[in-house]
Parts: C-alpha cells; sequence; structure tokens
C-alpha cells in the first residue's frame, strides 16, 4: 500500500493530537523564538533564520548568513471521557495520544545588496493519536470504524529567494516540496447476526509520497523601527497512487484503490514588529487558513471497477489564529520575550470523534542568550488549552456514538542559531 496514502487518509480520518497544537491539523511550532512569543511577528520580525518558515521577502532583511537549527517536543494531551454507543458506555481514555519531537532547519544566505537567497525543512501538517484501546473489554460491538491508530508525518523543503526593491519594499518567492509519511489502521472483532464475532479489517495503510507548493511575501520597512510582512502558501491538492485497501462493506472483500485525493489548506498571515522603545517591542500576527478547502477525502480506481468513492465528507470552515507579542533586551546577553494567542476551531455542522477540535488559547514565554556575537540560543514554552467539547457522529456498524473530548499541550523547544 502506498505509505502516503496512508499518510493522507490518516490526517483525514484521526487528527486529534494536532488539535492541541492549531486548528485542524495544522502546526504552529517552527521555532524556539515563535514559541516564545505565540508565533506573534514571526512573518516579519527577522531575528534568526526561522523566519523563512513563515515569510520570504523577510530574507531581504539580513545582511549576513545565518543559521538556524531547532528542536520542539510537544507533550499532547488529548481526553475522551463518556464515550457512549447507544445506552451503552465505553468510558474513555485519559489519554489518546503520544508526544512528538518537530525538528527544523533553517538557513538564509544574502548575496547581495539586492538579492538573498535560503532553505529550508520544517513542518506544517501533523498528528497522532490512537482510540483503538476503546475497542477492546467490552461486550457489546464498538464503532470499529470510528476508533482506531492514526501516526502521521509531514516534512516541508523550502527553498526561496527574496528581491529588495528599494529602501521600504522586499518581495519573495518559494517553493515547498511537501514530504508525507504514516500509518492507519481501523481494525477488531465484531459480531454479526447469524454468522457470529468475526474480525473485521476496514483499513490497514502505510504510505508515503510527495506534494508540491509554493509560498510568496512582502515585507515592507515603515522606518528602522516599525515594519509589516505579508505571505500566502499556496498547499497542494495532496493526490498519490499505490496499493490503498478499504472495506467499504463489512460482509465484502476490501477493494483497492490507484489513488487518493486529499486537499490541502492555504495559509495566509500578516504580522506587524513595532521597537517601541531600545529595549521594548510590540509584534502580532494575523493567520487565516483556508480549511474550507477540505472539503472531501476521495479514492479513485477501484479494483472493483469504481471509479471514485468519497471515504470522508468534512465541513470545515475558515479559520484564524490572532496573537500579541512582546519582546525585552535585557542587556547584550539576554532577552526574554511573552506572548498570548487564540486559534479558532474549523468544525462545522459535520463534528467527529477523531477531531475533538475547539477553540484553543496559547500562553507563550521564552528567552535568547547571546553566546558571543555568532552565535545564540533560544528557549521558548507554549501552553496550549482546548476547551471541553461534546462530539456526536453516525457509524456505519453500531448506533450513533457520542463522547465528550479536550486537547491540550505543553511545548518545549530549543534552537540555535549562528550568524556568519
Amino acid at each position: 500500500m502506498t505509505k502516503f496514502n496512508k499518510t493522507l487518509l490518516a490526517i483525514a480520518v484521526t487528527l486529534a493530537s494536532t488539535q492541541a497544537s492549531a486548528a485542524g491539523f495544522q502546526l504552529n511550532s517552527q521555532s524556539a523564538t515563535g514559541l516564545g512569543r505565540a508565533m506573534a511577528g514571526d512573518a516579519i520580525i527577522a531575528d534568526n533564520a526561522s523566519v523563512l518558515s513563515r515569510n520570504p521577502a523577510a530574507m531581504a532583511l539580513f545582511d549576513k548568513a545565518e543559521l538556524s537549527v531547532a528542536g520542539a517536543y510537544a507533550d499532547v494531551n488529548v481526553e475522551v471521557s463518556d464515550v457512549m454507543v447507544g445506552d451503552n458506555n465505553l468510558g474513555g481514555l485519559d489519554n489518546a495520544a503520544s508526544g512528538k519531537a518537530i525538528p527544523s532547519f533553517y538557513y538564509i544566505n544574502p548575496i547581495s545588496d539586492k538579492w538573498a537567497f535560503g532553505i529550508a525543512a520544517f513542518s506544517n501538517y501533523g498528528t497522532g493519536t490512537d482510540l483503538s484501546p476503546l475497542n477492546t473489554g467490552n461486550d457489546f460491538n464498538t464503532p470499529i470504524d470510528l476508533l482506531g491508530n492514526t501516526e502521521v508525518t509531514t516534512i516541508n523543503f523550502n527553498a526561496s529567494m527574496s528581491y529588495r526593491i528599494n529602501d521600504s519594499l522586499s518581495l519573495g518567492l518559494g517553493i515547498d516540496a511537501i514530504k508525507g509519511m504514516g500509518t492507519l489502521t481501523r481494525s477488531g472483532d465484531f459480531t454479526i447476526p447469524i454468522v457470529g464475532e468475526v474480525p473485521l479489517n476496514l483499513v490497514d495503510i502505510d504510505a508515503d509520497g510527495w506534494g508540491f507548493g509554493a509560498i510568496v511575501g512582502l515585507a515592507y520597512e515603515i522606518n528602522e523601527n516599525n515594519r509589516i510582512g505579508l505571505s500566502y502558501r499556496k498547499s497542494p491538492n495532496m493526490k498519490a497512487s499505490g496499493d490503498i485497501s478499504f472495506n467499504q462493506n463489512p460482509l465484502t472483500p476490501a477493494e483497492n484503490f490507484g489513488e487518493i485525493d486529499i486537499p490541502m489548506a492555504d495559509i495566509a498571515q500578516f504580522a506587524g514588529f513595532h521597537q517601541i522603545t531600545e529595549k521594548f517591542a510590540l509584534h502580532y500576527t494575523a493567520q487565516w487558513t483556508n480549511w474550507s478547502n477540505f472539503d472531501n477525502i476521495e479514492l479513485t480506481d477501484g479494483d472493483n471497477g469504481s471509479d471514485s468513492y468519497i471515504l470522508k465528507h468534512y465541513n470545515w470552515e475558515d479559520s484564524w489564529f490572532l496573537s500579541l507579542g512582546a519582546t525585552y533586551d535585557i542587556n547584550d546577553k539576554w532577552t526574554v520575550r511573552a506572548g498570548i494567542g487564540r486559534d479558532q476551531g474549523v468544525v462545522g455542522e459535520v463534528s467527529s470523534l477523531s477531531i475533538p477540535d475547539s477553540d484553543r488559547t496559547w500562553y507563550s514565554a521564552g528567552f535568547t542568550y547571546n553566546i558571543n556575537q555568532k552565535s545564540s540560543i533560544d528557549v521558548g514554552y507554549t501552553l496550549v488549552a482546548g476547551e471541553k467539547v461534546h462530539v456526536i457522529e453516525d457509524s456505519l456498524l453500531t448506533p450513533q456514538i457520542g463522547a465528550y473530548t479536550e486537547s491540550g499541550a505543553n511545548y518545549f523547544s530549543l534552537q540555535y542559531n549562528y550568524r556568519f
């Protein structure tokens, strides 16, 4: 089975763990400095090379080459409680997600007073959760089609250029090559009248593959103390071919499909940075994500003659992430920062137990230690607090399922920067 198909299918079907990070299955953890200020101003501050993940035009603000290497650890907690299948209580899970390590790399090189280029590797999307323990230890049928294990990783490889038009305005353009990897299983024992108990293997996929997108950006320097940035990232419609097995009917053999199509969300963001005093600065971000584009997960080219099959339909809504942060330079060695953010959930009329989506609040703090004129270390921490929500979803195998879900996370990040 194509590993990418599993990645995409996993993204589509079970996205619980990243609900603690950002709307849908989006990640906002590309740098330690960003996690120390709730990503406020990240598309224009340009205090290190990680700005490349947000706005390629901001490379024009660098007069020397710079390298940044970061690692974040997401201690994610997803609680599922009072899971009801008809009149039967499945109980719940204290934690349906596991911790994740999220590395990133950035390099920016000015090649003249007009041009700069950069390369980067980071992640914008990912998830990991396991609801399969809810299927065991019961004397009644459980919704196997809704409860399972999912693991998804994506890596965005980016190459970008920037051009300074004049002292105030710079433009940037980048190309994204996105690698996706993941697994997905939906299986368990199920009792069918007359037939008796039978093992069902509804979905079992292992996949990887590539998609290609682009980002354009603008940086405008009002003066030496004030600047704004704007960027738009065009995400691909991810398609992959391979051996994709899905069982539409538990009483018939599974069907293999040749391709899977998953539309990804575009991302637009506006950021500002204002040096209020010699030591104190304010910064902010407004990020819009086009989640309404994520409507259907479609399988095509079935081996039984099926042209296409809608595996899952979503009615997601576009969402906003707003954040405000502040930075204070204590002295030449130490800089501290903090931020607060509000992230809007994406689920519309169609809710899902596998997507315990809700509005979230970010509380962030961090600092920078300048080792010398060339090297510095950043540390960032973010607490993401989600709201408790009630989810009702229809199963193909059992009566309607309902549950309460609540997600949150602690993000820890360490980053090293080197100025050549």
